[in-house]
This record gives structure tokens, sequence and C-alpha cells, in this order.
């Protein structure tokens, strides 16, 4: 089944060149604009392997490259995903990077400079990526938890592509394409998300993306009444505060 994306610019093109250049690519962007799905549409464009790590503060190299266990008395070494990515000549998608412990960012060190090779300590291998090999994470630079960001040493290891939510009309399509809704449901959700979107006053930690869009629009597919299908999907994952629950609700009902 192919992975539905909708390009919106040069990101394939770019993309293609760098993974035929063996460059590593850093998304960015804001949540639940597209990422992911774009990694997921480009491993089946290239026919490539695509190994995902949710990168989040106990992400450790460890885990990503392996470790020896004990199974019925013996002793085996089981592959981490980045050691499974670079046998299989796949693509390691690293999911919100910054979210990673110190030593994973150095690990990615050596992966995505000219060395293209990945030190297996606790094996006592070093493993050479082939061609077909790539590193690819993505990056919310709006998203803040304490102090984390990329330090400018890691930064400049990748091709960087800046992703937002689509243009109207694009995300309507994305909304039709990916549910099954009709038009002009799709565009009627789109109009609510370019509402909220300009609304700073609402004050929200994180504005409406297109994830949230494509849930709503699968329950109202599936005969939910509209008004009810964004109150659960947009209104209330969006916030907690009553007063700015009513505001974005009575926008829900202005809409439908």
């Amino acid at each position: 089944m192919t992975s539905w994306y909708r390009p919106i610019g040069d990101e394939v093109t770019v993309f293609e060149r760098a993974h035929a250049q063996r460059l590593p690519v850093l998304l960015k962007g804001p949540t639940g604009c597209g990422k992911s799905r774009f990694v997921e549409f480009m491993a089946e464009r290239l026919q490539r392997p695509l190994i995902t790590v949710a990168c989040n503060d106990e992400t450790s190299a460890a885990d990503l490259v392996g470790r020896w266990l004990v199974r019925g008395g013996d002793t085996l070494w089981q592959d981490g995903p980045a050691t499974r990515a670079v046998r299989q000549g796949g693509i390691l998608y690293l999911d919100e990077v910054a979210e990673a412990r110190e030593d994973v960012v150095v690990l990615l060190h050596p992966l995505t400079d000219h060395r293209r090779q990945l030190f297996v300590d606790r094996n006592d291998e070093v493993l050479t990526a082939p061609p077909g090999f790539m590193v690819v994470a993505s990056f919310n630079p709006g998203y803040r938890r304490g102090l984390k960001e990329l330090k400018p040493s890691t930064r400049q290891r990748f091709v960087s592509l800046h992703f937002d939510y689509p243009p109207e009309d694009a995300e309507a399509e994305v909304l039709a394409g990916e549910t099954g809704i009709d038009s002009k449901q799709a565009r009627r959700l789109v109009a609510w998300a370019k509402k909220v979107r300009s609304q700073d006053a609402l004050g929200l930690a994180e504005t409406v993306s297109t994830r949230l869009l494509v849930m709503a629009a699968r329950l109202m597919a599936s005969g939910l009444a509209p008004r009810v299908a964004c109150q659960v999907t947009l209104v209330q994952p969006l916030t907690d505060d009553p007063p700015t629950a009513r505001a974005l609700q009575d926008l829900v009902d202005l809409s439908f």
C-alpha cells in the first residue's frame, strides 16, 4: 500500500538528490505537518527499508546500536535499529532527534559525515554504510522542553528541509486523499484551521495540525456529526482551558 503524500515544493527532488549523494537530511517543522508521512513516502519511492526510532529522554546509544542478551543460557547479540538500518542499506529515521540523549547525537556524527560509519563497540565491529543507507531526522524548532536544541556541529551535517502546514487547496486535497471525505467538508475543515492558526490571542501551545484535521475528517467520513467530530479531535486535544475551548467550539459551530 502506497503511503499517501502530496508534494508541495521541491522536497522530493532535494531528498532524492541527497540520497543519491549519500547526504543525511533534517526535516524541520511544526508537529503534525507531514514530516513522518513524507519519510514514509520517500522510502517507498526509493524502495528502501525504513526503520523509525521515536526519540525521547530515555533513548540511548545502546538502544540504537544493540546489546547482548541472555536467552536460554546462551548470550546472543541483538542489533539495534541503527545497526539494522546500516546492514540493510535502509533509511534510519530519527523522529524528534533533539529529544534524544547526548550520546545518541555523538553516535550519529560518524554516520552523517564522510566516514558513514557506525561503531558497534559492544560487539567489536565497525560498520561502513552501503550506498543506499541514509540518516533522516526530524526536529520541531517551535517546541522546547528545557533548553534542548541541536548543536551546530550536528545541524551542519544535514541537508535541511523546512516543512509547514500546506496551502489551503493542498491541505484540502490531503484530507480528501487520506480519508475519502468530500471536498466541501475538507475545505470547511481547512478554513477552520486557517482561522485558528491566525488567532495568536488563543494562546495555544501548539496550533491545529494537519494530523488533527485528518483525524476529524476520518470521523466525519464515518458518519459522525461534524460538530462532534471536531470537538473530540480538534477542540479537546488543543486545550484544557474552558474559555479557550468554548472559543474554538464557537468557531466550529460557525463552520458547520
